[in-house]
């Protein structure tokens, strides 16, 4: 165990010092005990088999402000990609109880302003939580192609697009533009996204994901709420940033925030057959199936076993978080 105290009493007072001290080659379990503070300080981690673990989750804090409208020293903007306040590139990383923070404000005011950069396999994170604005979570990796030149400028725009597995439970995500989106295979147990209001007509969309056109799954919440202090129908559940995006919801709770449509296309015509949004006995006041368009899926309980955790993580290896 490597203890991170910012008083001085631990091995170390920063994380970074911290992630510095360790082989690059090692295959042995690392486990930072992080102690209450707010630790300013850009994050990255390269190195696997890394566990952060918190002292309290609520006051235990990575923080940093970048936004993708700040220019860089060549006069270029930030872009999205540049703006991570952690990142997490590299395979069998754990999290537990730590806040992941970008407090650059509103998608509206910063744009895209990211909290976690995370791109690699056999992610876990356990009572976290991730607080920003517009696309405040990015599940790696990034698809195949920018839209528009440089749009991918960052720390993996020529590495290998790898597909990549998630697990956050019990985790707590709030933002108001597509502040979950990307492309990785991720799944989403008994978790809370909050939709921050921004005064425009449509505030929110939850997710926005990338799903490649291969893979068999994208992003499955499930037991989970969807809340807000929007008013109502201020809000989507997701829209896809790629045409073959797949998000499926399974018992969730939605709040009055939720548009009756509760998916967006994103003018893309050719998504309401090539993309995959399905919902299982969603509840509450932003819930109503027989409000949502015809190309969103009602799913049934013979579909529930593709759908359960095993089924989505588990990959050739077997995976079980």
């Amino acid at each position: 165990m490597i203890y991170i105290s910012q008083d001085g009493t631990g091995d170390f007072r920063t994380i970074t010092e911290a992630l510095a001290s360790l082989p690059k080659d090692s295959s042995a379990q690392q486990t930072f005990y992080i102690r209450k503070g707010i630790y300013r300080e850009r994050v990255s981690v390269t190195v696997p088999y890394v566990a952060f673990i918190g002292e309290d989750a609520e006051n235990t804090v990575i923080s940093g402000s970048l936004h993708a409208s700040m220019k860089m020293e060549d006069g270029s903007k930030r872009g999205t990609f540049r703006t991570y306040t952690c990142l997490v590139d590299t395979h069998d990383f754990t999290a537990k109880n730590i806040t992941f923070e970008n407090c650059a404000g509103k998608g509206t005011d910063a744009g895209q302003a990211l909290a976690l950069y995370a791109d690699g396999d056999r992610l876990l994170f356990e009572n976290c939580r991730f607080l920003g604005g517009q696309d405040t979570l990015f599940t790696g990796p990034l698809p195949p192609k920018e839209v528009e030149p440089g749009g991918f400028t960052g720390p993996k725009q020529f590495a290998p697009r790898i597909n990549g597995r998630h697990f956050y439970k019990g985790c707590y995500l709030e933002g108001d533009i597509d502040f979950i989106f990307g492309s990785a295979t991720a799944y989403f147990e008994n978790c809370t996204f909050f939709s921050k209001y921004t005064g425009r007509e449509i505030s929110s969309y939850v997710t926005a994901a990338s799903t490649p056109k291969d893979q068999e799954y994208g992003y499955v919440m499930k037991d989970c709420r969807f809340e807000s202090n929007c008013p109502p129908e201020n809000a989507y559940l997701g829209r896809p940033w790629r045409e073959y995006a797949k998000t499926v919801l399974i018992n969730c709770y939605m709040g009055s925030h939720i548009c009756k449509e509760g998916w967006h296309d994103w003018g893309k015509e050719s998504a309401h057959t090539s993309a995959f949004y399905g919902e299982y006995k969603s509840f509450g006041p932003g819930a109503a199936m027989e409000k949502r368009p015809d190309w969103v899926r009602r799913l049934t309980e013979s579909d529930l076993p593709l759908y359960e955790k095993e089924a989505v993580l588990g990959g050739t290896d077997n995976w079980r978080p």
